[in-house]
């Protein structure tokens, strides 16, 4: 039974205008941000038009990081920042894609279960996104639902969903629409807003005025600008909202309070918005504006043909999840990409790693610039610099192991030499299959385990509790086989599925730090509760800092 009708239901859009990458998801998840501030439940929707069933089969140099849920869900990026922001967890309804919805009417037309009636894109896709909306807060129970409409206004893909939303407030009155415009600054050092007003009037053209306007620029929007495009939108100048660039995107939530943005919202819902209620977040930002100290943190990969941008975007979370346990130690952290395959071009170049204060090798796949990684472990591992591997440098980590403390030099991965002698790394049965049969969207180990720690362990130090859950993804597990061999030589896995079957955490106890995981804590880590490994990475850092000044 649902607590809330749809009739109950708040829900705000974002829309986006000109160009995509305005920042819509950071103001969704600030939407969300302030609205837990105010006691209710607010959940985010990603809308995405493109046709893939979800994000899972995309390469994240392209796309930007897939964000796994804890039921599985390969999702947009955005998701992420929902979650953090919001310090909620959202599941695979939380993203709606064009590619979803056309296949759910289909295979519900195949199932007679429109009573043999023509199925027409008008109004049966419209129809299928409302229920998907719908869904999502219901199942999340919550008041709020903040959808971000991914793309632009104007772009052919959105309309459907566009027509969705608008009857949804045709219907229900309850739905307030926001939208994110450019307004360059050009060389002159004037601010124009003649892209703002084409991307309004293309929003006009679909049958919708949007209640709020968000003006993403460098600068903050001057009063002239302000009366202007006021004048010219038809929106009132205490609901045209400027968003500068900041040097943090947690900044963002408060920016907004400041221009009493929610306080329009609230009262088109005929709610009350207390500004005070946010304390929590306002200290959590003063406190991090007066970081002075700094540490430097290494990571290793392998995507840097295709630039530092799309670079960022692909390990968003592990980035953000860095930062979070900086902050949580008072220090600002300076990250440099470390490009492994310059490691295998010149051997002495791997010495650089030294000055490094912690290491962190993140997920991954294929075979390029591996055997630069796997040289760097066991650079780190003897020179005792703190190191994190997640997931695929989980993996590598067992394979550098292998090879140099067990004796065995073809140690590897099939994923990469599908023939080596020892396969340290290899896929389950399931596993095996989905690639024989070409099974391959939504068939890696999705989603949250749990994990059994060892309770003299350094990774149970660190969570302080027996079992605990890490989101995954990944298809590759290590070898029971060579598990023995492994443990026999000092590496020890100090966390192991429930049943003592798959491999969750290692770690070496002759090193400081030096701990590996299967699994993707960066999508569990929040500004305010960092991930306990990447806490006691920064730790570990700020030791050996400490240790060699």
């Amino acid at each position: 039974m649902e607590k809330f009708r749809k009739e109950d239901v708040k829900i705000i859009v974002v829309t986006g205008g000109v160009l995509s990458g305005l920042g819509k998801g950071v103001v969704c998840s600030s939407i969300i941000n302030l609205i837990k501030y105010q006691g209710y439940n607010a959940t985010g929707i990603k809308i995405d038009p493109y046709l893939n069933v979800d994000a899972g089969t995309m390469r994240p140099t392209e796309h930007g990081e897939v964000f796994v849920t804890d039921d599985g869900g390969e999702t947009d990026q955005d998701l992420g920042n929902y979650e953090r922001f919001g310090d909620i967890k959202l599941s695979k309804k939380n993203s709606i894609t064009t590619g979803q919805v056309f296949l759910s009417v289909l295979n519900r037309e195949r199932n007679l279960e429109y009573d043999g009636k023509c199925v027409e894109v008008i109004p049966h896709i419209p129809q299928e996104i409302e229920e998907r909306i719908f869904k999502s807060i219901f199942d999340n129970n919550c008041e709020f639902g903040i959808i971000e409409v991914g793309g632009t206004v104007g772009d052919y893909q959105n309309i459907l969903f566009l027509e969705a939303l608008k009857e949804i407030k045709r219907k229900y009155n309850n739905v307030v629409f926001t939208h994110v415009g450019y307004l360059p600054i050009l060389t002159g050092g004037e601010m124009k807003s003649k892209p703002l007003q084409h991307s309004i009037r293309m929003l006009n053209s679909v049958g919708i005025q949007p209640d709020i306007i968000i003006g993403r620029s460098e600068n903050e929007i001057d009063d002239v600008r302000r009366e202007k495009i006021a004048t010219l939108c038809c929106v009132k100048e205490e609901n045209i909202i400027s968003a500068p660039n900041v040097d943090n995107i947690y900044k963002v939530p408060l920016i907004f309070d400041k221009q009493l943005f929610m306080h329009q919202i609230f009262q088109k819902f005929n709610l009350i918005y207390d500004s005070t209620k946010n304390l929590e977040w306002k200290k959590f930002i003063e406190r991090i504006g007066k970081i002075e100290k700094k540490i430097k943190i290494g990571m290793i990969g392998k995507y840097f043909d295709i630039g530092s941008y799309f670079l960022s975007d692909s390990y968003i979370s592990v980035i953000e999840a860095i930062k979070h346990a900086g902050y949580n130690n008072n220090v600002h952290i300076e990250l440099t990409w470390l490009n492994s395959k310059e490691y295998e071009l010149n051997k002495e170049k791997i010495n650089e790693l030294s000055k490094y204060d912690a290491i962190i090798i993140p997920g991954g796949y294929g075979s390029s610039g591996v055997e630069g990684i796997i040289s760097s472990i066991k650079f780190i591992r003897e020179n005792n610099i703190p190191l994190l591997g997640l997931c695929y440098g989980f993996q590598l980590m067992c394979i550098e192991f292998a090879r140099n403390k067990c004796n065995l030099q073809n140690a590897h991965s099939t994923e990469i030499d599908n023939e080596t002698e020892d396969p340290i790394i290899d896929l389950q049965k399931d596993q095996k299959e989905n690639l024989l049969n070409k099974n391959m969207g939504g068939t890696n180990r999705l989603g949250a385990y749990f994990a059994k720690l060892k309770k003299d362990s350094q990774v149970y130090s660190l969570y302080h509790e027996e079992v605990i859950s890490e989101r995954h993804r990944h298809r590759y597990e290590v070898n029971s086989q060579y598990i023995k061999i492994l443990e026999s030589n000092g590496l020890c896995f100090s966390g192991k599925s429930p049943d003592g079957n798959l491999m969750e955490f290692l770690e070496y106890a002759d090193n400081n730090y030096f701990i590996g995981t299967q699994a993707h804590p960066e999508f569990k880590s929040r500004p305010l509760k960092p991930s306990p490994l990447f806490d006691g990475l920064i730790k570990a850092a700020l030791k050996r800092k400490s240790t060699l000044n």
